[in-house]
Parts: C-alpha cells; sequence; structure tokens
C-alpha cells in the first residue's frame, strides 16, 4: 500500500511539473501573453513579459479594483510575483479577492498559447 500511495504521489509531482515547466518553458523568448481573471470588483486583465523561462514584467491592462484596496493589492503582487518568478503567494490581507482575481489573470496569461 505504501508503494501505491507513493507510486502515486511522484506520478502527479512530474505530472504538475511536466505541465508547469511547458506553460513557460513553451513560450518565446520575450513574448507577451495577456491573461484576464474575476477581482472583487470584475474582470482583471494582465499582460505578461515572458523571458528566459521566467515572468520579467508585468502590466495591469484593465481593472476596476478601488485605487485604495485592489489597486495597492495589486502593485505590492506585481512586485512579489516577478520577484519570486511564481504566482504561488499569499493573497493581500484585505483584498483576498482582488489578490486572487490578479494572480489568476497571471496564471491564464502565462498558459495561455
Amino acid at each position: 500500500m505504501k508503494y501505491f500511495l507513493l507510486s502515486f504521489m511522484v506520478f502527479f509531482l512530474v505530472l504538475g511539473c511536466a505541465a508547469a515547466g511547458r506553460a513557460v518553458s513553451g513560450t518565446l523568448d520575450g513574448e507577451v501573453c495577456e491573461g484576464t481573471g474575476r477581482g472583487y470588483r470584475g474582470p482583471i486583465t494582465v499582460q505578461v513579459r515572458l523571458s528566459g523561462g521566467s515572468i520579467r514584467e508585468i502590466v495591469v491592462v484593465d481593472s476596476e479594483e478601488d485605487r485604495f484596496v485592489g489597486a495597492a493589492a495589486i502593485e505590492e503582487l506585481i512586485d512579489t510575483v516577478v520577484m519570486y518568478n511564481t504566482t504561488d503567494v499569499d493573497a493581500v490581507s484585505g483584498a483576498t479577492e482582488s489578490s486572487r482575481g490578479f494572480l489568476e489573470a497571471v496564471e491564464n496569461a502565462i498558459m495561455a498559447p
């Protein structure tokens, strides 16, 4: 039973890494991808510039988030996502839905063909 469970976990770990690797490394160097996510007040659209398999820049194209709460959280998340090159970061306290929408938009941009 232990070996079955271990094999099962390793299989999904490898599968997840392979899917993530394809998403970023399958893009052209310097490519700009666009994605949309659902924030607190509506859609959030971002453009993500990828270079060398890393997130180099994120620009918010369209958002209706409150500039004092949602937009401020998004600005903080832009720096964090670019610095750590991942969307696996914590949401900003007090702006959870805006944070989730932004991170969803970035993920959708990266996964775009």
